[in-house]
């Protein structure tokens, strides 16, 4: 098929009268995309839920550890001059 005959199909394609929409579809979509939505919203509100319980869980967990202390030491060092 060469540009010309494709051209034309496409032209025939389009004078055609577009088939009809089923009048309950617009219906369908936005109960489809309001429930979407919802949906979204709700993931999203999980998301920063959790974020927010690991940057608590974090905070609690650094103040009670202290990781940035150094740990005491476990040997004593040898006694000199008696």
């Amino acid at each position: 098929m060469n540009r010309s005959e494709r051209e034309a199909t496409v032209r025939r394609m389009m004078e055609r009268t577009p088939p009809p929409v089923p009048t309950e579809l617009c219906a369908d979509a936005v109960r489809r995309g309001g429930r979407l939505l919802r949906r979204r919203a709700l993931t999203r509100r999980l998301l920063w839920l959790l974020l927010c319980a690991a940057c608590v869980a974090f905070t609690v967990w650094a103040l009670t550890a202290r990781p940035w202390v150094e740990p005491p030491s476990r040997t004593t060092p040898p006694l000199t001059g008696w």
